[in-house]
């Protein structure tokens, strides 16, 4: 092939020509030199009054707003609080709220569990309750636990409460307003200011947390605005933002779209398929549960590329998806139809003033048509009353912070029949708390006539992930492949199946690692995280290249140890800049113990003792509340032969906490390793007895009391335990063998016959049958 360099003879030809002909007086021109490379400087936050000079109603709207006042700096315009001298007492301790020389002052408990005089800096929030902040000498700033009740006396405000009112808080506990469950750098700041960078510093122990504003502005959302501006005024390089206007993001996703209504249904149609889901993603930022990762934020990516967001867990979302912890509406918002047909948060929301669009059913007629909608004959309930609301029905409320309801954003239809199946709440019987589940789903079937159905299809199958109950893997699979369910709920699904992997029930989990949506592969890499190493290395080793943050620094993390032992040296070299990313994001959360245990976690996985052993250590030093820091250590301990100094900081950790049940457990474990048995067996009973709950605790229990000649205790603590966990293989398992011994033989089937249910097709069962019937080797 000739080279697009070599000149044809045509035009050699022509280029001689010229220069034989060129007049004599002209001096050839010189040679043009190509153009230098324009560098185009970083864009830099200009301040929200700089975008007010341009956009002054949008600042109007924003000016007030709840995004405006999420955090001020303390004054006389900004404190709703009582500080004329007020008193509280919770706990036994009374503080005092006063002011002196112009300054806010609470004398309170402080980290030592006497009265000191602390200064409020800011004010937190203002409605319905408003909360501050106390600066620390090392840079941290808590949140005061004793809030401002901002609701008008008449609804039971203008008071001072305690945001923990039944736990008795006192210093020393996780949830005292000094410890790090209240720390504002690392828990609320982000999503109280604009620009905000963490800045702690782990050798000092200390923070230079700064932003560019106090409070949530403009460029919380739009991105640093210089470019913006520079495109507005035509100033420099304009050009080169023309395209995007010079934002970070465009927030455009609703422009010259429209919803018409379809009569058929009453309901309306989008114009246009949204295929991006830009201001979602920038919502979702803090409006979804979960941690940060890095200071990187970079506006218009993937939340998963800065953050590690939360799925359906169980302590977080009942298995239908209704919202049960406080997870701040993304989560709920992305299992609803109403975001599968399109919707976005400003369809409903104003994002400037953060106001609904519309007040009380008429947001809703926006595209449900009230002709339908809006009638007795489907509310059931008599217009203008409370029950008519359509956000009563399909969006109830739950209270947080003792004062605070917030709307499930899943948008579902009332499921009192899954309240009934899966024991979740449902809106009838939150407002007829007298009445029963059965009730209200008996009621809704006379209204309908037919059975019960609804968008959200995937409660069934996650209950009995997460109870291990019969056909839960069939369930979970036939969930995961069913991409007309939510991203979140096949996810979810991954996580409850990761605890139910066989080699059929793998295959469908390798098969989500391709998976478009990044929250599916991140939970498909997770669940892989101990398979085999040889499968480790074969399914995860491309993922190192996933365009998302989270998902491949998961699977860094899940590559190290055995299966990285076999790596090319290429491999090798691209795994190391991946965990590099890894550890960074573990180090930028170094000022919690969860930072310092995952990289001791990563270096025990490689190998290297010395370094898990002084993670663990630092995590413990951090907050010696940490109780998973101390089981970690005390592994290290025993794998590198150290038993006594594993039982050493297990007895630290048990003094440290008493009523930590796992803290006890793994004593247990270590004493029977060191053949302890008296000693072990009243520490397994401990855990058992502050975890009734957890199966594993009462199976290992019964099997040391059956191996210490108390077989009937060891029968009695397993049916116990089988009351609260009827699935639980283990306790099963313990079962048929103990009822065998115990010469019980109708009851060792009756339990095989239920391990057969919930696992068929396990070849584990024959030979417990034949153990049964005397044919298999005992």
């Amino acid at each position: 092939m000739v080279g697009a360099g070599i000149l044809s003879l045509a035009s050699a030809a022509a280029l001689v020509w010229v220069l034989q002909h060129r007049p004599q007086h002209e001096p050839p021109a010189p040679p043009v030199a190509p153009p230098a490379p324009v560098v185009v400087a970083a864009p830099h936050y200009v301040g929200v009054e700089t975008c007010a000079s341009c956009h002054a109603a949008e600042h109007a709207s924003w000016h007030g707003s709840d995004h405006d006042l999420a955090m001020q700096t303390a004054s006389d315009s900004s404190v709703l609080g009582n500080f004329n001298d007020a008193k509280f007492t919770y706990a036994g301790t009374t503080s005092t709220f006063s002011k002196r020389d112009g300054k806010f002052i609470v004398n309170t408990d402080g980290p030592d569990g006497q009265l000191h005089d602390y200064e409020i800096g800011y004010t937190f929030g203002v409605h319905p309750l408003q909360q501050y902040l106390i600066d620390f000498p090392d840079g941290r700033k808590q949140a005061l636990s004793i809030a401002w009740d901002s609701r008008p006396k008449e609804a039971g405000g203008q008071r001072w409460f305690h945001l923990y009112p039944k736990d008795n808080v006192k210093a020393g506990d996780w949830l005292h307003w000094t410890n790090y469950s209240q720390n504002w750098n690392f828990t609320c700041a982000e999503c109280h200011s604009t620009d905000l960078k963490k800045n702690y510093e782990p050798a000092s122990n200390t923070y230079k947390t700064t932003w560019a504003e106090i409070n949530v502005a403009c460029e919380a959302c739009h991105g640093p605005g210089s470019n913006h501006i520079a495109w507005a005024h035509k100033e420099g390089d304009w050009q080169k933002f023309d395209a995007g206007k010079g934002l970070a993001v465009l927030l455009n996703e609703r422009k010259d779209i429209t919803w018409t209504p379809v009569v058929e249904t009453g309901n309306a149609q989008r114009s246009a398929p949204r295929l991006t889901s830009r201001e979602i993603d920038t919502c979702a930022r803090c409006h979804a549960r979960g941690s940060r990762l890095t200071d990187n934020y970079v506006h218009g990516a993937s939340p998963l590329d800065s953050h590690r967001l939360n799925r359906l867990d169980d302590d977080l979302y009942w298995n239908d998806g209704q919202m049960r912890g406080e997870v701040y509406n993304w989560g709920s918002f992305v299992q609803s139809k109403m975001y599968a047909q399109g919707v976005t948060c400003s369809d409903c929301h104003d994002p400037h003033s953060l106001k609904l669009r519309a007040t009380g059913n008429a947001v809703c007629a926006q595209c449900h048509q009230p002709a339908k909608y809006d009638i007795p004959s489907h509310t059931h309930h008599a217009m203008g009353t409370p029950g008519a609301a359509c956000a009563a029905c399909h969006m109830p409320t739950t209270t947080y912070m003792v004062v605070d309801p917030r709307h499930d954003h899943s948008m579902r239809i009332p499921r009192p029949d899954l309240s009934v199946q899966l024991g979740t709440p449902n809106a009838c019987t939150s407002c007829h708390a007298k009445q029963t589940a059965q009730w209200a789903a008996d009621a809704i079937a006379k209204w309908t006539g037919k059975p019960p159905a609804s968008f959200q299809q995937f409660g069934a199958a996650l209950h009995a992930g997460s109870t291990a109950a019969p056909g839960a893997r069939e369930a979970l699979v036939a969930l995961i492949g069913d991409t007309a369910q939510p991203a979140i709920a096949r996810a979810s699904a991954i996580d409850r199946l990761a605890n139910l992997l066989t080699p059929q029930t793998t295959d469908t989990v390798v098969g989500a690692l391709k998976d478009s949506d990044a929250s599916v592969r991140q939970a498909a890499v997770e669940a892989l995280g101990n398979a085999e190493p040889d499968l480790r290395r074969r399914v995860l080793l491309p993922l190192l290249d996933d365009p998302v943050f989270a998902v491949r620094i998961e699977a860094a993390r899940a590559l190290v140890g055995p299966p990285e032992q076999s790596l090319t040296p290429e491999q090798r070299a691209r795994l190391r800049v991946v965990l590099d990313e890894y550890v960074a994001a573990q180090a930028y959360n170094f000022d919690r113990p969860e930072g310092h245990m995952n990289v001791g976690n990563l270096a025990g996985a490689r190998g290297d003792a010395e370094t898990a052993i002084a993670q663990f250590q630092q995590a413990i030093a951090i907050d010696p509340l940490f109780v998973a820091a101390y089981v970690n250590l005390a592994d290290v301990y025993r794998a590198t032969g150290k038993e006594v100094d594993a039982q050493v900081i297990l007895r630290q950790g048990i003094k440290a906490d008493p009523r930590s049940a796992v803290l006890h457990y793994t004593l247990g474990l270590a004493l029977t390793r060191q053949k302890a048995r008296d000693v072990a067996l009243q520490e397994f009973r401990t855990a058992v007895q502050l975890a009734p709950g957890d199966a594993r605790f009462a199976y290992v229990y019964a099997v040391a009391l059956n191996d210490a000649g108390h077989p009937a205790d060891a029968l009695s603590v397993l049916n116990t335990a089988l009351k609260v966990s009827p699935n639980d293989i283990n306790l099963l398992t313990g079962l048929v063998y103990f009822s065998q011994q115990a010469g019980d033989g109708a009851a060792a089937h009756r339990h095989l016959a239920q391990l057969r249910e919930l696992d068929p097709g396990n070849p584990e069962w024959d030979q417990l049958q034949q153990q049964l019937d005397g044919t298999g080797k005992n």
